[in-house]
């Protein structure tokens, strides 16, 4: 990509790709989190890690789990702790490190990850309706390719000089 020159306006905020997917991933979130608040009682937070703890019968760590979810461990600790309490998060000790903690589902959590599931399966189909399969084909090879070179640019940023 080249530079602008001086006679070229720059792109205003609501044109960059980045914020554009970041206002539809920010509306996406809003109705899930009003949908699943409404039918669930959970916030997007406790969907998210609901959702991932529930996608593996295998015990997750605190910090696999804020990893996944693309948040911090103490923000994470905060989420699990709010789910402990209700009693929907097995929380025990990591056998191979006594300072880690294991993170599992219980049976009353399990029974609420299905629902959710199905909820987000639903408002996952109902929005990919609006495209055709041709639609739908090219947003997924393009969604690919953006992450791709998004990986590529923290790859580079993050490369010693």
């Amino acid at each position: 990509m080249k530079p602008p020159s001086s006679t070229t306006e720059l792109p205003g905020i609501r044109a960059l790709l980045s914020y554009r997917l970041h206002v539809v991933a920010n509306l996406l979130s809003r109705g899930a989190e009003l949908r699943y608040r409404r039918e669930f009682g959970v916030s997007l937070w406790e969907w998210r890690a609901i959702a991932l703890l529930g996608g593996t019968r295998e015990p997750q760590s605190l910090n696999a789990l804020a990893a996944a979810a693309g948040v911090d461990k103490s923000q994470m600790s905060r989420v699990i702790s709010g789910l402990t309490a209700r009693r929907l998060v097995l929380r025990s000790i990591d056998a191979e490190d006594a300072r880690g903690v294991r993170l599992t589902l219980t049976r009353a959590g399990r029974g609420l990850y299905h629902g959710l599931i199905r909820a987000a399966a639903e408002r996952n189909d109902a929005f990919l309706d609006c495209l055709s399969e041709k639609e739908r084909a090219a947003f997924d090879a393009a969604l690919d390719k953006l992450a791709a070179r998004a990986r590529e640019f923290i790859e580079r940023e993050g490369a010693p000089k």
